[in-house]
C-alpha cells in the first residue's frame, strides 16, 4: 500500500510538472506568434513605404510636379526607423539576420536609384531620368526585395509550424499523464476509503488550480484580443482617412484645372491642360475603384475601363454625331500598378485618336479592346479609322508618346503600331 501511495504521489507530481511545462510552452508559443507577426508587419511596411516612394518618384518624373516629391519624401522618412526595428527583432537570428541585412542593402540601393533620377529631373535631364526608369533597375531591386520578404515569411511560418507540433505533443503528454493519474486513483479507491478521500481532495485541488490558470489565460486572451481589435480599427480608420484625402487631393487638382481652363484663351494651352486633366482622372479612377472595393491589391480591369471610357466619352466626345468610343473588355483582374499604367496608356491613345483621327465635329469610331490570348497574356488594342500616322512623324509635343513608352516599360512591354491598318492601331501585350 505504501508503495502504491508513493507511486500515486510521484505520478501526481509528474502530472503537475507536465501542466506547468505546458503553460510555459503556451506562453512561449504566444510570444513566438506575436514576434513573428511583428516581423511580418514591419517587413511589409518597409516594402509598402518603398512602393509609395517609387510612386512619388514616377509621378514627379512623368509630370514634373514637385507635389509628388512630398509623397516620396514622406514615404522614405520612416524607413530608417522601420529597418532599425526590423533589425532589433531579428538580432542574433542566424536565419533572419542575413535576410534582413539583405533587405536593408536592397532598400538603400533602390533609394539611391530613385534619388539619382530625381536629381537628373531637377537638372533638366528628364529624358535621362526616364531612360533609367525604363531600364528597370528599380523593378529588379523591388522584385529581389519581395523575394527576401517572402523568404522571411516562409521561415517564420516554418518555425510556427514546428512550435505548434511541440505544443500539440506536450498536450498529448499531459492527457496521458491525466489518464494514468485517474487510473491509479481508481485502483487506490478500491483499496482504502481513506486514500480515496485523500486523493479526491488532491484531485479537486488540482482542478481548482487548473481552473484558476485557465481563467487567467482566458483573461489574458480577452485583453489581447481587445487590444488587437482596437489596433485593427485604428489601422482601418487611418486607411479610410488616407484614401479620402488622396481622393480629395486628386479631385481638387482636377477642379483647379477646370477653373484654369475657363480663363485660358490659347487653344494649345487649353488642349495641354485637358490632356493633363485626363491623365489625373485616369489615376483617380483607379483610386476610386480600390477605395470602394474590398480588394486593395487588384483591380477588375473590365469594370475600370468601362468607367474610364465613360468619362473620356463625356470629356472628349460630348457632342452627338461626333466621335464615339467603344469598349470590348474580357473580365480580368490586374495589380494596382498595372491598372494605373494601363489607364494612362488608354487615356493617351484615345486622346491622340480624338485629336488626330477625325475632324472636329465629324463622326468617327474609336475602339478599345482588352482580351486574353491562349498563352495567358493580356492584349490591349486601341484603333481608329482615321488617316493613319502618315510618314510616322510625331505629332504635337511628343510628351504623350514618352508617357506611353514609360507606362508600357512599367508593364515590361512596349506599344506596337500596325502599319497595315488603314487608320492607327496600337497594340500592347503584357503578362498578368
Amino acid at each position: 500500500m505504501a508503495g502504491l501511495l508513493a507511486l500515486a504521489i510521484a505520478l501526481m507530481l509528474v502530472l503537475n510538472l507536465a501542466v506547468f511545462v505546458l503553460i510555459q510552452r503556451t506562453v512561449a508559443f504566444n510570444d513566438t506568434v506575436e514576434e513573428a507577426e511583428q516581423v511580418r508587419l514591419v517587413s511589409r511596411e518597409v516594402l509598402t513605404r518603398l512602393v509609395d516612394a517609387e510612386t512619388g518618384q514616377r509621378g514627379f518624373l512623368l509630370t514634373a510636379r514637385p507635389g509628388y516629391l512630398s509623397i516620396h519624401d514622406e514615404a522614405i522618412q520612416k524607413l530608417p526607423d522601420l529597418m532599425q526595428e526590423l533589425g532589433g527583432l531579428t538580432v542574433g537570428d542566424p536565419d533572419l539576420g542575413p535576410r534582413v541585412e539583405r533587405v536593408r542593402e536592397l532598400s538603400d540601393q533602390r533609394l539611391a536609384v530613385m534619388e539619382r533620377t530625381i536629381v537628373m529631373a531637377r537638372m533638366g535631364r528628364l529624358d535621362d531620368a526616364v531612360a533609367v526608369l525604363r531600364r528597370g533597375e528599380g523593378q529588379v531591386l523591388m522584385d529581389a526585395m519581395r523575394t527576401e520578404i517572402a523568404t522571411i515569411d516562409e521561415i517564420q511560418a516554418t518555425r510556427l509550424q514546428f512550435r505548434t507540433r511541440q505544443s500539440e505533443w506536450a498536450g498529448n503528454i499531459t492527457v496521458v499523464a491525466n489518464a494514468l493519474g485517474g487510473a491509479l486513483i481508481l485502483v487506490l479507491a478500491g483499496a482504502s476509503a481513506w486514500l480515496i478521500r485523500r486523493y479526491v481532495i488532491e484531485v479537486q485541488a488540482g482542478r481548482d488550480a487548473l481552473d484558476r490558470l485557465n481563467a487567467g489565460l482566458e483573461h489574458q486572451v480577452l485583453d489581447r484580443t481587445f487590444e488587437l481589435t482596437i489596433a485593427r480599427d485604428r489601422a482601418e480608420a487611418m486607411l479610410r482617412e488616407v484614401n479620402h484625402r488622396v481622393g480629395n487631393s486628386l479631385q481638387l487638382v482636377s477642379s483647379f484645372m477646370s477653373l484654369q481652363l475657363r480663363h485660358l484663351v490659347d487653344e494649345g494651352a487649353r488642349a495641354a491642360l485637358k490632356e493633363s486633366q485626363a491623365r489625373i482622372e485616369a489615376v483617380a479612377h483607379v483610386h476610386r475603384r480600390l477605395y470602394t472595393s474590398g480588394d486593395m491589391t487588384s483591380v477588375a480591369m473590365d469594370e475600370y475601363l468601362e468607367g474610364l471610357i465613360g468619362e473620356l466619352s463625356q470629356s472628349l466626345c460630348p457632342n452627338e454625331g461626333g466621335c464615339s468610343i467603344h469598349l470590348e473588355a474580357t473580365p480580368m483582374r490586374v495589380s494596382t500598378d498595372q491598372a494605373v499604367s494601363l489607364g494612362v496608356v488608354v487615356t493617351e491613345l484615345v486622346t491622340n485618336a480624338v485629336k488626330y483621327a477625325y475632324e472636329p465635329g465629324k463622326p468617327g469610331q474609336i475602339r478599345v479592346s482588352l482580351v486574353q490570348d491562349p498563352n495567358g497574356r493580356a492584349i490591349l488594342t486601341v484603333e481608329d479609322d482615321g488617316p493613319g500616322m502618315g510618314d510616322g512623324a510625331v505629332k504635337g509635343t511628343g510628351l504623350g508618346g514618352k508617357i506611353i513608352s514609360a507606362m508600357a516599360s512599367g508593364l515590361r512591354s512596349a506599344v506596337e503600331f500596325d502599319r497595315a491598318h488603314r487608320g492607327v492601331r496600337a497594340r500592347l501585350a503584357f503578362d498578368l
